[in-house]
């Protein structure tokens, strides 16, 4: 891995067109000499500093020359919503795979890989989970997670390719219900997130939920000390707001009573068949 201090020569983020990859570029070019940006949707073009490569991530050749050149990666790419399983397998299972298998064969060492707390929405907002504890997924998108956070465990057993698997909860500008109260994941948390990760000397294969210091939890990420993440917003601010917004609420409706909120109630696909 080629850094000083906290800058590399090369990042590649994939899935830069994303909603989360469009915050990420601005800010992430800040700690390399070169940044290289891909995704199969629109992209700005390249600014100074920048590289801008129209990769589909089902494509293993275009995946194996993405990696070319590359210090570590931010694998932010793929499908993000939950969708039919058709839809979710080239990109985030066969796309994640791809970009493992072409780490193994560039020699990129670490890579940071957005998972998601999706991963274990079938938890109740009630109970506090750990990374250890077992994965319940609430949706097909998910289930590709789980399938990612495998991956980086294989490819670190078997290839010594670390991975911090981040369990994004809701990055968004603020809080948008009462959910995001406990799930709530600033921008600046974000980047501070993936420092850590890229820069911690050992992670091995890591797991750590994605979320701000906010006053009520549903995730313990003590395990994840060594990581030196250390959170500095918090949705306390808004909620008043927010409680105002989403007064009334009934706890036994399964998007209120699951920590995957609505992706518990999206689905089923394809039942016309």
């Amino acid at each position: 891995m080629s850094m000083t201090g906290l800058h590399w020569d090369r990042i590649l983020l994939t899935g830069a067109a994303g909603n989360i990859g469009r915050i990420l570029r601005p800010r992430m070019k800040a700690y390399c000499e070169t940044l290289r940006v891909s995704d199969i949707g629109l992209m700005e073009a390249a600014g100074p500093g920048e590289e801008v490569v129209h990769a589909d991530l089902s494509d293993k050749a275009a995946v194996h020359a993405l990696l070319e050149g590359v210090d570590v990666v931010l694998h932010f790419g793929g499908v993000s919503v939950e969708r039919p399983f058709e839809e979710v397998l080239p990109a985030n299972i066969v796309g994640s795979y791809n970009l493992y298998e072409a780490a193994r064969k560039q020699g990129v060492r670490r890579i940071v890989y957005a998972s998601s707390s999706h991963v274990t929405g079938y938890y109740t907002q009630g109970e506090v989970i750990t990374p250890q504890h077992p994965v319940r997924p609430d949706g097909y998108y998910g289930l590709s997670k789980v399938f990612g956070e495998g991956l980086a465990q294989f490819y670190f057993d078997r290839y010594g390719i670390e991975t911090v698997s981040l369990r994004i909860g809701s990055c968004w500008p603020e809080p948008a219900d009462r959910r995001m109260l406990a799930s709530w994941l600033s921008y600046d948390d974000l980047e501070r997130l993936i420092i850590a990760g890229l820069s911690a000397p050992v992670v091995g294969h890591s797991i750590i939920y994605g979320m701000s210091d906010n006053e009520r939890v549903w995730w313990d990420n003590r395990s994840a000390s060594h990581l030196g993440y250390r959170a500095k917003d918090s949705s306390e601010s808004f909620r008043a707001a927010v409680e105002e917004r989403h007064s009334q609420v009934d706890p036994s409706r399964p998007e209120i009573r699951f920590q995957g909120g609505g992706f518990v109630l999206i689905g089923p696909f394809g039942d016309e068949l």
